[in-house]
């Protein structure tokens, strides 16, 4: 299935280059692709997440290295707001 995840990040380009994402997402089989805004004037980014299934994903987002991921990314966890395809 496919999940976006929208949330807003401390720094775009750094968020955006970092390898951490998508190590921690390739390691549960699932694939990360990230967007931010063209013009660069916002904070808030998304990321396409192809899981197997929407309990694989929360049960990935909820471990320690989830939370690892997300504070070398600059992830703002409270501002994380979720859209499935389903």
């Amino acid at each position: 299935m496919q999940v976006i995840a929208v949330h807003d990040v401390d720094d775009v380009a750094h968020w955006y280059n970092s390898p951490a994402r998508s190590a921690f997402f390739e390691a549960r089989g699932m694939k990360a692709t990230a967007f931010r805004d063209p013009a660069g004037s916002s904070n808030t980014v998304a990321v396409l997440i192809e899981a197997p299934d929407m309990e694989s994903l929360q049960a990935a987002l909820a471990t320690p290295e989830a939370r690892v991921a997300e504070e070398n990314d600059g992830v703002r966890v409270e501002t994380i707001e979720l859209f499935a395809d389903a």
